[in-house]
Protein backbone atom coordinates (compact mmCIF):
# COMPACT_ATOMS: atom_id res chain seq x y z
CA UNK A 1 0.00 0.00 0.00
CA UNK A 2 1.27 3.01 -0.81
CA UNK A 3 1.99 5.89 1.89
CA UNK A 4 1.39 9.36 1.90
CA UNK A 5 3.76 12.14 1.08
CA UNK A 6 5.28 13.75 4.28
CA UNK A 7 3.42 16.49 5.82
CA UNK A 8 4.70 19.85 5.19
CA UNK A 9 7.20 20.91 7.75
CA UNK A 10 8.65 24.27 8.20
CA UNK A 11 11.80 23.53 10.80
CA UNK A 12 12.24 19.84 9.33
CA UNK A 13 14.00 18.34 6.59
CA UNK A 14 11.86 14.81 6.40
CA UNK A 15 13.30 12.46 3.77
CA UNK A 16 12.41 8.71 3.16
CA UNK A 17 13.54 6.28 0.52
CA UNK A 18 12.32 2.69 0.63
CA UNK A 19 14.25 1.42 3.62
CA UNK A 20 15.77 4.66 5.49
CA UNK A 21 14.82 7.65 6.51
CA UNK A 22 15.94 10.99 7.55
CA UNK A 23 14.86 14.25 9.89
CA UNK A 24 16.92 17.01 10.23
CA UNK A 25 16.54 19.94 12.46
CA UNK A 26 16.59 22.68 9.50
CA UNK A 27 17.04 26.39 11.48
CA UNK A 28 20.82 26.53 10.95
CA UNK A 29 21.21 29.94 11.23
CA UNK A 30 20.01 29.60 14.59
CA UNK A 31 21.51 26.77 15.75
CA UNK A 32 18.37 24.61 15.53
CA UNK A 33 16.82 25.39 18.22
CA UNK A 34 13.91 23.37 19.51
CA UNK A 35 10.78 25.41 19.37
CA UNK A 36 7.40 24.67 20.35
CA UNK A 37 7.02 24.00 16.59
CA UNK A 38 9.82 22.15 16.35
CA UNK A 39 8.50 19.56 19.01
CA UNK A 40 5.37 19.00 17.40
CA UNK A 41 6.85 18.21 13.65
CA UNK A 42 9.21 16.18 15.19
CA UNK A 43 6.44 14.49 16.93
CA UNK A 44 4.75 14.18 13.81
CA UNK A 45 7.67 12.80 11.34
CA UNK A 46 8.28 9.82 14.18
CA UNK A 47 4.36 8.90 13.98
CA UNK A 48 4.66 9.56 10.25
CA UNK A 49 7.51 6.97 9.32
CA UNK A 50 6.09 4.59 11.37
CA UNK A 51 3.60 4.37 8.70
CA UNK A 52 5.89 2.57 6.13
CA UNK A 53 5.91 -1.10 7.29
CA UNK A 54 9.40 -1.49 5.39
CA UNK A 55 11.42 1.27 6.91
CA UNK A 56 14.51 0.07 9.36
CA UNK A 57 16.81 3.06 9.92
CA UNK A 58 16.22 6.88 10.37
CA UNK A 59 19.02 9.15 10.85
CA UNK A 60 18.52 12.52 12.70
CA UNK A 61 20.56 15.63 12.81
CA UNK A 62 21.13 19.07 11.90
CA UNK A 63 21.26 21.63 9.49
CA UNK A 64 24.27 23.80 9.82
CA UNK A 65 27.55 24.47 12.18
CA UNK A 66 25.63 22.73 15.21
CA UNK A 67 23.35 19.25 16.15
CA UNK A 68 21.13 21.47 18.26
CA UNK A 69 21.54 24.50 20.23
CA UNK A 70 18.46 23.52 22.77
CA UNK A 71 14.98 24.98 23.59
CA UNK A 72 14.47 28.12 22.04
CA UNK A 73 14.59 30.28 25.16
CA UNK A 74 12.13 32.91 23.27
CA UNK A 75 9.88 30.53 23.14
CA UNK A 76 10.17 28.76 26.22
CA UNK A 77 9.78 32.03 28.95
CA UNK A 78 13.71 31.61 29.23
CA UNK A 79 13.59 35.54 28.84
CA UNK A 80 11.48 35.83 32.27
CA UNK A 81 8.50 36.86 30.72
CA UNK A 82 5.49 34.73 29.59
CA UNK A 83 6.49 31.10 28.59
CA UNK A 84 4.56 27.49 28.16
CA UNK A 85 2.33 28.21 31.58
CA UNK A 86 -0.10 25.85 29.72
CA UNK A 87 0.43 22.30 30.84
CA UNK A 88 -0.34 20.65 26.94
CA UNK A 89 2.70 22.75 25.81
CA UNK A 90 4.87 21.77 28.81
CA UNK A 91 4.57 18.24 27.64
CA UNK A 92 5.15 18.60 24.24
CA UNK A 93 8.78 17.71 24.47
CA UNK A 94 8.06 14.89 26.62
CA UNK A 95 5.68 13.74 24.14
CA UNK A 96 8.60 14.50 21.00
CA UNK A 97 11.07 12.62 22.91
CA UNK A 98 8.73 9.28 23.28
CA UNK A 99 7.48 9.68 19.87
CA UNK A 100 11.43 9.21 18.89
CA UNK A 101 12.10 6.63 21.08
CA UNK A 102 9.24 4.44 20.42
CA UNK A 103 9.75 4.15 16.59
CA UNK A 104 9.42 1.34 14.99
CA UNK A 105 12.87 1.69 12.96
CA UNK A 106 16.55 2.10 14.45
CA UNK A 107 17.22 5.77 15.07
CA UNK A 108 20.93 7.07 14.60
CA UNK A 109 21.72 10.29 16.05
CA UNK A 110 24.20 12.05 13.77
CA UNK A 111 25.92 14.75 16.33
CA UNK A 112 28.33 17.43 15.56
CA UNK A 113 29.00 21.31 16.86
CA UNK A 114 26.90 22.01 20.24
CA UNK A 115 24.26 19.54 21.73
CA UNK A 116 22.55 21.77 24.05
CA UNK A 117 20.06 20.70 26.86
CA UNK A 118 16.95 19.89 24.39
CA UNK A 119 19.44 18.63 21.55
CA UNK A 120 21.21 16.13 24.59
CA UNK A 121 17.37 14.97 25.29
CA UNK A 122 16.47 14.56 21.14
CA UNK A 123 19.93 12.55 20.87
CA UNK A 124 19.10 10.59 24.01
CA UNK A 125 16.27 9.78 22.95
CA UNK A 126 17.53 8.01 19.63
CA UNK A 127 19.29 4.25 19.35
CA UNK A 128 22.69 5.03 18.68
CA UNK A 129 24.64 8.05 18.96
CA UNK A 130 27.14 8.97 16.54
CA UNK A 131 29.52 12.38 17.21
CA UNK A 132 32.21 14.11 15.55
CA UNK A 133 35.07 14.71 17.72
CA UNK A 134 34.98 18.05 17.91
CA UNK A 135 31.67 18.05 19.43
CA UNK A 136 30.69 19.53 22.52
CA UNK A 137 27.52 19.51 25.16
CA UNK A 138 26.01 21.40 27.63
CA UNK A 139 22.96 21.02 29.59
CA UNK A 140 22.31 24.05 30.55
CA UNK A 141 18.73 24.37 32.62
CA UNK A 142 19.64 24.73 36.01
CA UNK A 143 21.73 27.58 35.07
CA UNK A 144 18.42 28.95 33.73
CA UNK A 145 16.55 28.13 36.87
CA UNK A 146 14.80 25.39 35.33
CA UNK A 147 14.70 21.48 35.98
CA UNK A 148 15.78 18.79 33.21
CA UNK A 149 13.01 17.32 32.28
CA UNK A 150 11.32 16.09 28.91
CA UNK A 151 11.57 12.53 30.45
CA UNK A 152 15.27 12.98 30.31
CA UNK A 153 16.36 12.36 33.58
CA UNK A 154 15.40 8.59 33.41
CA UNK A 155 17.19 8.37 30.28
CA UNK A 156 20.32 9.71 31.58
CA UNK A 157 20.75 7.37 34.88
CA UNK A 158 19.64 4.36 32.78
CA UNK A 159 22.38 5.26 29.92
CA UNK A 160 25.33 6.83 32.69
CA UNK A 161 24.55 5.92 35.76
CA UNK A 162 23.24 8.54 38.92
CA UNK A 163 26.01 10.00 40.07
CA UNK A 164 26.88 11.21 36.57
CA UNK A 165 23.39 12.55 35.99
CA UNK A 166 23.31 14.30 39.24
CA UNK A 167 27.23 16.20 38.37
CA UNK A 168 26.31 16.89 34.98
CA UNK A 169 23.24 18.53 35.41
CA UNK A 170 23.38 20.06 38.25
CA UNK A 171 27.26 21.46 37.39
CA UNK A 172 25.48 22.68 33.60
CA UNK A 173 29.48 21.70 32.48
CA UNK A 174 30.52 21.19 29.22
CA UNK A 175 31.86 18.34 28.20
CA UNK A 176 33.39 16.65 24.76
CA UNK A 177 32.88 14.14 22.89
CA UNK A 178 35.30 11.70 24.32
CA UNK A 179 34.09 12.06 27.72
CA UNK A 180 30.43 11.66 26.30
CA UNK A 181 31.77 8.21 25.27
CA UNK A 182 33.67 6.94 27.53
CA UNK A 183 30.32 7.47 30.27
CA UNK A 184 28.38 5.63 27.42
CA UNK A 185 26.42 8.04 26.04
CA UNK A 186 27.78 7.88 22.47
CA UNK A 187 28.48 4.38 20.63
CA UNK A 188 31.29 5.83 18.58
CA UNK A 189 33.18 9.73 17.98
CA UNK A 190 34.62 10.07 14.77
CA UNK A 191 36.78 12.63 13.03
CA UNK A 192 34.87 15.21 11.99
CA UNK A 193 35.34 15.15 8.35
CA UNK A 194 34.24 11.72 8.25
CA UNK A 195 31.29 12.24 10.58
CA UNK A 196 28.72 11.37 7.25
CA UNK A 197 31.16 8.26 6.02
CA UNK A 198 30.50 6.60 9.23
CA UNK A 199 27.25 7.54 9.79
CA UNK A 200 26.57 6.08 6.25
CA UNK A 201 28.57 2.86 7.05
CA UNK A 202 26.81 2.03 10.33
CA UNK A 203 23.36 2.58 8.19
CA UNK A 204 24.30 0.47 5.28
CA UNK A 205 25.17 -2.08 7.99
CA UNK A 206 21.80 -1.98 9.64
CA UNK A 207 20.43 -2.24 6.23
CA UNK A 208 21.52 -5.32 5.50
CA UNK A 209 19.75 -7.14 8.10
CA UNK A 210 17.01 -8.89 8.49
CA UNK A 211 14.05 -6.57 9.20
CA UNK A 212 11.99 -8.46 12.28
CA UNK A 213 15.38 -9.73 13.92
CA UNK A 214 16.31 -6.14 13.80
CA UNK A 215 13.49 -4.29 14.97
CA UNK A 216 12.64 -7.08 17.02
CA UNK A 217 15.93 -6.49 19.09
CA UNK A 218 15.38 -2.94 19.33
CA UNK A 219 12.02 -3.58 21.14
CA UNK A 220 13.32 -5.92 23.37
CA UNK A 221 15.96 -3.73 24.44
CA UNK A 222 13.46 -1.24 24.79
CA UNK A 223 11.29 -2.90 27.18
CA UNK A 224 14.11 -4.33 29.14
CA UNK A 225 15.88 -0.78 29.84
CA UNK A 226 12.22 0.64 30.37
CA UNK A 227 10.75 -1.68 32.82
CA UNK A 228 14.43 -0.73 34.82
CA UNK A 229 14.27 2.69 34.56
CA UNK A 230 11.06 3.92 32.78
CA UNK A 231 10.30 7.46 31.47
CA UNK A 232 6.20 6.97 32.88
CA UNK A 233 8.11 8.44 36.19
CA UNK A 234 8.93 11.37 34.57
CA UNK A 235 5.03 12.06 34.73
CA UNK A 236 5.32 15.71 36.38
CA UNK A 237 7.76 16.70 34.40
CA UNK A 238 5.53 19.18 32.99
CA UNK A 239 4.50 20.34 36.80
CA UNK A 240 7.97 20.72 37.36
CA UNK A 241 8.83 22.64 34.69
CA UNK A 242 6.23 25.30 35.52
CA UNK A 243 7.06 25.70 38.48
CA UNK A 244 10.25 26.80 37.45
CA UNK A 245 9.23 29.39 35.08
CA UNK A 246 7.30 30.70 38.55
CA UNK A 247 10.57 30.66 40.55
CA UNK A 248 11.85 34.50 40.98
CA UNK A 249 14.95 33.35 41.78
CA UNK A 250 15.10 31.06 38.59
CA UNK A 251 14.11 33.94 36.40
CA UNK A 252 16.56 36.15 37.42
CA UNK A 253 19.11 33.19 36.59
CA UNK A 254 17.66 33.02 33.35
CA UNK A 255 18.10 36.55 32.62
CA UNK A 256 21.76 36.43 34.11
CA UNK A 257 22.55 33.44 31.18
CA UNK A 258 21.13 34.99 28.55
CA UNK A 259 23.06 37.67 29.11
CA UNK A 260 26.08 35.90 29.25
CA UNK A 261 25.20 33.72 26.20
CA UNK A 262 24.58 37.19 24.31
CA UNK A 263 27.89 38.77 25.29
CA UNK A 264 29.96 35.72 24.23
CA UNK A 265 31.70 36.24 20.47
CA UNK A 266 29.91 34.62 17.93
Amino acid sequence: MDTPDPPRFDTLLVEHHGERGSIQLNRPEQLNPLSTQTLFELEEAARWFDRHGELKVVVISGAGRAMSSGADLGGFGGDGGGGPLDRSAREQGGRMARAIEEMRAVTIARIHGWCVGGGFVLASACDLRVAAASTRFVIPEVDIGIPLTWGAIPRMVRDIGPALTKELVMTCRPFDADEARSIGFLNRVVPDDRLEAEVEELTTTLLGKAKYALLATKAHVNAVSESMVGTGRSWADPDALGAGFSDAEGRQKAREYLERRQSRPR
